[in-house]
């Protein structure tokens, strides 16, 4: 069974790694189901199989359906043979609180972590693996040369950390990148204080034009010149916080 570059597979082939994986998310399997993305061969998808543990795994490769329901008789009912782009994430546990778990596919990874955004009533955890440098800067902070549109969007609601970093040679076959595995917490008041579609929209803009101060970029959205003498219009996107935005989104909409 080859991996298939349209799917974005590397097959996880460190058995020591793959465990230690699982046992960071089957921490939390006493209060919360666990729906696992691409498990592919079942490298992760096994541990919890075999520890009774209460999950989905969601497979859009019908081959790699058909190895898992071979070769773990017993196995069937765990997997949804789907699109995870496209599958109703709400459905999966009858609108239960789940965590959101995988080695994902890295063409897909930041879709998955939008989804994972859209979906976040039903997402406290997620932890997932992802090329090392979309991992970096979905937790970078201000400052940082990575902090970016993924970072923001992302901390608005979540606080996360890098819990492994891995080399090539733990996949077959090997990416030619290293990756990690990134932890997301959900934040105990995830609704953030302002015009959530407008923060969005603003953050995107600003990121797209990450050299230029505030006020060059977003002075198609302040109706009123003298705003943009405010201090945080002088700075640029990297130098502002998530509050940062939140303020200046409320600055905005308000004026």
């Amino acid at each position: 069974m080859r991996a298939k570059k349209s799917y974005g597979q590397h097959f996880l082939v460190n058995e020591t790694l793959s465990q230690s994986i699982v046992e960071s998310a089957i921490e939390y399997s006493d209060k919360y189901p666990i729906m696992e993305i691409g498990p592919g061969k079942g490298v992760l998808t096994k541990y919890l199989f075999e520890n009774n543990i209460r999950f989905k795994s969601v497979e859009a490769d019908i081959e790699m359906v058909e190895y898992l329901r071979e070769n773990y008789p017993g196995i069937s009912e765990y997997i949804i043979h789907s699109d995870i782009l496209r599958l109703d994430l709400s459905k999966v546990f009858d609108e239960i609180e789940f965590v959101l778990f995988g080695n994902y596919p890295y063409n897909i990874s930041s879709q998955i972590l939008f989804r994972m955004l859209k979906y976040k009533e039903y997402i406290p955890v997620m932890i997932g693996m992802f090329q090392k440098e979309v991992a970096e800067r979905i937790i970078a902070s201000p400052g940082n040369k990575q902090y970016g549109f993924l970072s923001v969007l992302t901390q608005a609601y979540y606080t996360g950390k890098i819990t492994h970093r891995i080399k090539p040679g733990s996949f077959n076959p090997p990416p030619k990148v290293d990756s990690a595995v990134i932890k997301l917490k959900r934040k105990e008041n995830f609704s953030i204080d302002c015009n959530e579609s407008l923060f969005k929209t603003i953050v995107k803009m600003a990121f797209n034009h990450r050299r230029k101060m505030m006020r060059n970029t977003l002075k198609s959205l302040v109706k009123n010149p003298d705003m943009l003498k405010n201090t945080i219009f002088t700075m640029r996107p990297e130098q502002l916080s998530v509050e940062d935005f939140i303020s200046l989104t409320n600055l905005i909409e308000k004026e």
